[in-house]
């Protein structure tokens, strides 16, 4: 997608820049100030004027996003006009000549369906109406088209026909774009309903019997872990936000072990070194839980003895690393490899491959999970997580309904 984008704009900057040069050309020679020569100005113009519209149309083809945008893409054409429309009406008109909307919408009919340009002299009543040609450029992702830009001038010109071509062409990569961001919220939210469905058949049963074996010994004890039992479910069911703070992931791992403690009594030892500094970090939503309920299960389960689980949160300078690291049974490396490859999904598999896959996914494929393990030898999962990435947000902390 990088060099698709990289190539498009090779191919379209001289085109938009001989055209808003073409538009601009009354312009004084004293505003080129110290750019060059005047198609290096234009150039200049082009890209900061296409830098400006693409916010908006990352977001999608709205009547909000096609407002904010409108403007930047004709002053790109040099058009007295210029309206964005989707398949059913005109989202936003940007110019004179106003009152040719319903013209307009009549004739996109063909264009809409077979997603090819056109165009055509305008018929107005008006004298003195300063647009009398459009030119109509489909808004096509993936061979459907979304909508189409409408440029409109005085009269007919070859090189608007081009130019509003490649400008929509350009639009067009945003809207695949904005689709992409789209797809990958809901593959996000596909995998962390996978989660939840991994955490929900046993642990909430095993959480519910325990609870239930204190209410007539130690009711105070039931009490408590009643609480820790709903603040850790409603963290881990909430329905906003794709994004949460270490803190707030470290505070649902501590109630989590709180209950599963409560199930093994000495059995299982719990030690956390976490630096201060590292709390506010923002994490992809319910990525470490998993790797710690993956320790708990590979070291206690069949294992006779104790079983020690270590979990530290360091400050590695632009990273804050995390290492879960358990003493248990451990996992043949090639079993381990089948599962993260996504080959074999035994129970207890999905969370190691989700968190792999989504840290992938939001940071990369150097920032995949470290996992050093061997038969008989524990397990110690490393995950390396950016302080700061555009795009990455903490999530608000969960709130009582």
């Amino acid at each position: 997608m990088t060099g698709f984008l990289a190539g498009l704009c090779v191919a379209v900057l001289p085109l938009l820049a001989a055209g808003f040069w073409l538009g601009r050309r009354t312009a004084r020679p004293e505003s080129l100030g110290d750019l060059g020569t005047p198609v290096e100005h234009a150039t200049f113009q082009t890209l900061h004027t296409a830098s400006l519209a693409a916010p908006s149309l990352r977001a999608g083809l709205t009547e909000e996003t096609a407002r904010k945008s409108a403007r930047r893409l004709r002053t790109l054409l040099g058009t007295d006009a210029l309206c964005l429309t989707d398949q059913k009406q005109v989202l936003v008109w940007d110019g004179v000549g106003g009152h040719h909307r319903g013209e307009i919408m009549e004739r996109l009919a063909g264009p809409l369906e077979t997603g090819r340009g056109e165009a055509f002299p305008l018929s107005c009543a008006t004298p003195d109406c300063p647009v009398r040609w459009a030119v109509v450029a489909p808004l096509t992702v993936d061979d459907r088209v979304h909508g189409a830009l409408v440029a409109c001038a005085p009269r007919e010109s070859a090189v608007l026909v081009r130019a509003a071509g490649e400008v929509a062409r350009w639009v067009s990569v945003q809207l695949e774009l904005a689709d992409l961001d789209r797809s990958r919220t809901r593959l996000i939210e596909a995998e962390i309903k996978a989660l939840r469905a991994q955490i929900s058949p046993h642990f909430i049963f095993n959480s519910l019997a325990v609870i239930a074996s204190f209410v007539r010994t130690d009711p105070e004890r039931a009490r408590e872990l009643l609480l820790e039992f709903a603040d850790f479910t409603r963290y881990s069911f909430r329905r906003h936000g794709d994004f949460t703070t270490l803190a707030d992931e470290l505070h649902a791992i501590d109630q989590y072990l709180a209950l599963v403690r409560a199930r093994f009594g000495d059995r299982l030892s719990v030690t956390l070194q976490i630096a201060p500094e590292v709390l506010p970090v923002a994490l992809p939503f319910l990525c470490l839980q998993p790797l710690v309920e993956n320790a708990v299960k590979h070291g206690l389960e069949g294992k006779a003895d104790a079983c020690h689980i270590q979990i530290t949160a360091q400050d590695a300078g632009a990273e804050a690393l995390v290492v879960i690291e358990d003493d248990g049974v451990g996992m043949d490396p090639e079993e381990l490899r089948l599962i993260l490859a996504g080959e074999i999904g035994p129970s207890g598999g999905i969370g190691l491959s989700n968190v792999d896959d989504r840290l992938r996914q939001v940071y990369g494929d150097d920032h995949g999970l470290v996992i050093e393990t061997a038969v008989g030898a524990g397990m110690k999962i490393t995950a390396r997580v950016p302080k700061y990435r555009p795009g990455v947000h903490s999530a608000a902390r969960l709130t009582s309904e």
